[in-house]
Protein backbone atom coordinates (compact mmCIF):
# COMPACT_ATOMS: atom_id res chain seq x y z
CA UNK A 1 0.00 0.00 0.00
CA UNK A 2 2.83 2.58 0.95
CA UNK A 3 5.01 1.65 -2.22
CA UNK A 4 1.96 2.04 -4.54
CA UNK A 5 1.23 5.98 -2.71
CA UNK A 6 4.73 6.48 -3.06
CA UNK A 7 5.42 5.69 -6.68
CA UNK A 8 1.97 7.68 -7.36
CA UNK A 9 3.93 11.30 -5.84
CA UNK A 10 7.44 10.13 -7.42
CA UNK A 11 5.55 9.50 -11.00
CA UNK A 12 3.81 13.15 -10.43
CA UNK A 13 5.72 15.69 -12.77
CA UNK A 14 4.67 17.83 -9.99
CA UNK A 15 6.99 16.55 -7.19
CA UNK A 16 10.48 17.42 -6.45
CA UNK A 17 12.67 16.22 -3.63
CA UNK A 18 15.23 18.88 -3.60
CA UNK A 19 13.67 22.17 -4.74
CA UNK A 20 15.25 24.79 -6.64
CA UNK A 21 15.38 28.32 -4.80
CA UNK A 22 13.91 31.10 -7.02
CA UNK A 23 17.24 33.16 -5.93
CA UNK A 24 19.76 30.01 -7.67
CA UNK A 25 17.45 30.10 -10.73
CA UNK A 26 17.40 33.30 -11.95
CA UNK A 27 21.63 33.47 -10.59
CA UNK A 28 21.72 30.32 -13.18
CA UNK A 29 19.23 32.07 -15.88
CA UNK A 30 21.41 35.32 -15.54
CA UNK A 31 24.59 33.28 -15.72
CA UNK A 32 23.50 31.69 -18.69
CA UNK A 33 22.99 34.43 -20.79
CA UNK A 34 26.27 35.99 -19.37
CA UNK A 35 27.94 32.95 -20.85
CA UNK A 36 26.30 33.21 -24.16
CA UNK A 37 27.76 35.81 -24.68
CA UNK A 38 31.00 35.56 -23.27
CA UNK A 39 33.20 35.59 -26.29
CA UNK A 40 31.58 38.24 -27.89
CA UNK A 41 33.46 40.38 -25.25
CA UNK A 42 30.61 42.92 -25.01
CA UNK A 43 28.85 43.76 -21.16
CA UNK A 44 25.43 42.59 -21.19
CA UNK A 45 22.68 45.27 -19.50
CA UNK A 46 20.25 44.18 -16.87
CA UNK A 47 17.53 45.39 -19.07
CA UNK A 48 19.53 42.75 -21.89
CA UNK A 49 19.25 40.05 -19.60
CA UNK A 50 15.78 40.90 -18.44
CA UNK A 51 14.10 40.93 -21.82
CA UNK A 52 15.37 37.46 -22.22
CA UNK A 53 14.81 35.70 -19.15
CA UNK A 54 11.74 35.90 -16.80
CA UNK A 55 13.93 37.36 -13.74
CA UNK A 56 12.56 41.15 -12.27
CA UNK A 57 15.08 43.20 -12.52
CA UNK A 58 15.65 44.73 -9.03
CA UNK A 59 15.73 41.42 -8.16
CA UNK A 60 18.47 40.77 -10.51
CA UNK A 61 20.37 43.36 -9.35
CA UNK A 62 20.76 42.19 -6.13
CA UNK A 63 21.99 38.32 -7.61
CA UNK A 64 24.42 40.41 -9.62
CA UNK A 65 26.00 42.35 -6.80
CA UNK A 66 26.27 38.80 -5.02
CA UNK A 67 27.95 37.54 -8.16
CA UNK A 68 30.41 40.60 -8.58
CA UNK A 69 31.40 40.38 -4.78
CA UNK A 70 32.12 36.67 -5.22
CA UNK A 71 34.17 37.40 -8.46
CA UNK A 72 32.33 35.18 -11.33
CA UNK A 73 31.18 38.64 -12.70
CA UNK A 74 32.72 41.93 -13.69
CA UNK A 75 30.41 45.32 -14.23
CA UNK A 76 31.68 48.06 -16.60
CA UNK A 77 30.66 51.26 -16.02
CA UNK A 78 29.72 53.73 -18.77
CA UNK A 79 27.43 53.91 -21.66
CA UNK A 80 28.46 50.62 -23.54
CA UNK A 81 28.46 49.08 -19.44
CA UNK A 82 26.90 46.26 -18.30
CA UNK A 83 28.00 42.83 -16.92
CA UNK A 84 30.27 40.02 -18.67
CA UNK A 85 31.66 36.92 -17.22
CA UNK A 86 35.30 36.71 -14.92
CA UNK A 87 35.79 32.93 -16.05
CA UNK A 88 35.54 30.81 -19.24
CA UNK A 89 32.15 29.06 -18.97
CA UNK A 90 33.24 25.88 -18.91
CA UNK A 91 35.19 26.74 -16.14
CA UNK A 92 32.03 27.46 -13.81
CA UNK A 93 29.84 24.90 -12.34
CA UNK A 94 26.50 24.70 -11.35
CA UNK A 95 27.59 23.87 -8.01
CA UNK A 96 30.29 26.69 -7.48
CA UNK A 97 26.79 29.48 -8.46
CA UNK A 98 24.64 27.35 -6.18
CA UNK A 99 27.16 27.33 -3.43
CA UNK A 100 28.18 30.79 -3.96
CA UNK A 101 23.80 32.44 -3.74
CA UNK A 102 22.53 30.03 -1.42
CA UNK A 103 26.52 29.78 0.61
CA UNK A 104 27.41 26.48 2.32
CA UNK A 105 24.72 24.78 3.84
CA UNK A 106 25.95 23.99 7.85
CA UNK A 107 26.54 20.19 8.41
CA UNK A 108 24.09 18.50 11.18
CA UNK A 109 25.97 18.00 14.40
CA UNK A 110 26.09 14.34 14.93
CA UNK A 111 25.23 14.74 18.71
CA UNK A 112 21.66 16.17 17.29
CA UNK A 113 20.92 12.71 16.03
CA UNK A 114 21.57 10.61 19.09
CA UNK A 115 19.39 7.74 18.41
CA UNK A 116 20.13 4.34 15.83
CA UNK A 117 17.02 5.56 14.09
CA UNK A 118 17.87 8.90 13.39
CA UNK A 119 21.27 8.17 12.22
CA UNK A 120 20.40 5.59 9.68
CA UNK A 121 17.98 8.21 8.39
CA UNK A 122 20.99 11.12 8.20
CA UNK A 123 23.35 8.58 6.70
CA UNK A 124 20.83 8.28 3.92
CA UNK A 125 20.10 11.93 3.65
CA UNK A 126 24.10 12.54 3.23
CA UNK A 127 24.11 10.00 0.45
CA UNK A 128 21.63 11.75 -1.30
CA UNK A 129 23.10 14.77 -1.18
CA UNK A 130 26.53 13.73 -1.78
CA UNK A 131 24.75 12.58 -5.12
CA UNK A 132 23.45 15.75 -5.89
CA UNK A 133 26.76 17.25 -5.25
CA UNK A 134 28.29 14.92 -7.67
CA UNK A 135 25.98 15.86 -10.24
CA UNK A 136 26.03 19.61 -9.75
CA UNK A 137 29.81 19.47 -9.59
CA UNK A 138 29.87 18.02 -13.14
CA UNK A 139 27.49 20.57 -15.09
CA UNK A 140 29.51 24.32 -15.91
CA UNK A 141 27.67 26.96 -18.16
CA UNK A 142 28.90 25.71 -20.78
CA UNK A 143 27.00 22.55 -20.85
CA UNK A 144 24.01 24.63 -20.82
CA UNK A 145 24.63 26.86 -23.18
CA UNK A 146 25.47 24.08 -25.12
CA UNK A 147 22.23 21.94 -24.86
CA UNK A 148 20.07 25.35 -25.22
CA UNK A 149 21.51 25.43 -28.53
CA UNK A 150 21.22 22.01 -29.56
CA UNK A 151 17.31 22.26 -28.70
CA UNK A 152 17.21 25.50 -30.02
CA UNK A 153 18.14 23.94 -33.44
CA UNK A 154 16.07 21.28 -33.15
CA UNK A 155 12.61 23.71 -32.74
CA UNK A 156 9.51 23.02 -31.26
CA UNK A 157 8.32 19.36 -30.86
CA UNK A 158 5.11 18.37 -32.07
CA UNK A 159 2.88 15.47 -30.27
CA UNK A 160 -0.63 14.06 -31.80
Amino acid sequence: MHRSILSTVLNSQNYALLDLSSKVEYALLALLELASHHGKKLPLTMSEITAKQPIPERYLEQILTNLRRAGLVESQRGSKGGFVLVSEPWQITMLEIVTLVEGKRKEKDPSDSPTLEKTLVYKVWEQANAASIEVLDRYTLQDLCQERETRAQQGPMYYI
